[in-house]
């Protein structure tokens, strides 16, 4: 009996079973720098927490059936703001995953954006909720002219913008350390990949900033870019990465 334990014990893992603990990896092509989970990043997800919580469409149950109804058609503005949140929150997490930096700049770009986050959680469900209520043919709470929409597409523009603009510093910090962090050739690919998607972000933040100077009821279909742009260059750097793994992997 003790023969046979130690035997199974010592026996090779299926090789499909090896497939499957390679699939359950973080990324493929890219090693995790970071460690244990980091004060840094156990703040971070607190602040993204509260920030959601801020999304609630009501902290109180309804008592009624018309508050009810008026608490379900907030149900898909308060989905579209919970689904951009995180978004960010994963673009975020998978920085700190990644590279694991917390020097003092890296820190204070998470800082900002931490306050970008809270400070634009009601512009953002405002906005949404406008858009919902334009959808849907709803009556809006009060009335809303041609500068007041220009006003409000250009705040979250703005918001928008910078909340890329942060990640765009970020990644390029890391490509500036990419020695320091001892990153190979496809991890170096991988991280100006993602550095040109964020930039692609914040293009689209700044062209819909400039439309909503003109036409803010144009601004907000501009954000529909977004699915064929990453697409495109998706396709195109992903392409990229996998031919330089194996290349790599060969050598």
């Amino acid at each position: 009996m003790t023969e046979t334990s130690s035997a199974e014990s010592t026996a090779p893992i299926p090789s499909s079973h090896n497939r499957r603990i390679r699939a359950l990896a973080p990324e493929e092509h890219f090693r995790w720098r970071a460690g244990e989970i980091t004060r840094l990043e156990a703040f971070c997800d607190v602040i993204f927490g509260f920030a959601i919580t801020l999304l609630v469409v009501s902290l109180e149950v309804p008592h009624t059936y018309a508050e009810l109804m008026a608490d379900m058609r907030g149900f898909l503005p308060f989905a579209a703001c919970f689904a951009q949140l995180i978004m960010i929150w994963r673009t975020h997490y998978k920085f700190s995953r990644r590279y694991g930096l917390e020097d003092p700049y890296t820190v204070f770009l998470n800082m900002v954006l931490l306050f970008l986050v809270l400070f634009y959680v009601y512009p953002l469900k405002f906005v949404f909720s406008m858009l919902f209520l334009e959808i849907t043919g709803g009556a809006a709470p009060g009335p809303l002219g041609w500068h007041e929409g220009a006003v409000l597409m250009c705040i979250y523009a703005a918001g928008f913008a910078s909340v890329f603009l942060l990640f765009v510093l970020m990644y390029a910090r890391a490509y500036q350390l990419r020695r320091e962090l001892n990153l190979n050739p496809v991890e170096v690919l991988i991280t100006r990949y993602t550095l040109q998607e964020n930039i692609i972000l914040l293009l689209i933040g700044v062209g819909s900033f400039l439309i909503a100077t003109r036409r803010p009821d144009f601004a907000g279909w501009f954000y529909l870019v977004i699915g064929p742009a990453l697409t495109i260059h998706g396709t195109i750097f992903g392409k990229r990465v996998d031919a330089l793994a194996k290349t790599s992997a060969a050598a």
